[in-house]
């Protein structure tokens, strides 16, 4: 059973920069890594990912703002975010997904507020 542990949410001010991570228990190479977020009364939504090559992807409303990175020798993968809006308010949670599995965090509270 893979296990992903996210940290670095908190409370920051409109403009202001968080960098979350997830430390998965196993090796992250050959999986897709995804950061999503959920908002009250919201639907989970992906936020951006990064594939075993390498190969980032990102929502809308995160290019420009948010970048995906990781470090495989330490199994971590990173969510630079940065300019962070209200809006941005969310539970955010890390997805591996490995040989057609999906494994998920716990997620960790971003909340965006003056």
């Amino acid at each position: 059973q893979v296990q992903l542990v996210e940290s670095g949410g908190g409370l920051v001010q409109p403009g202001g920069s968080l960098r979350l991570s997830c430390v998965a228990s196993e090796s992250i190479i050959i999986g897709t890594m995804g950061w999503y977020r959920q908002a009250p009364g919201k639907e989970r939504e992906l936020v951006a990912s990064i594939t075993g090559p390498g190969i980032t992807n990102y929502s809308e409303f995160a290019k420009g703002r948010f970048t995906i990175s990781r470090a495989t020798a330490k199994n971590t993968v990173y969510l630079q975010m940065n300019s962070l809006k209200v809006e941005d308010t969310a539970v955010y949670y890390c997805k591996l997904t490995i040989t057609s599995r999906d494994y998920w965090g716990q997620g960790t509270q971003v909340t965006v507020s003056t």
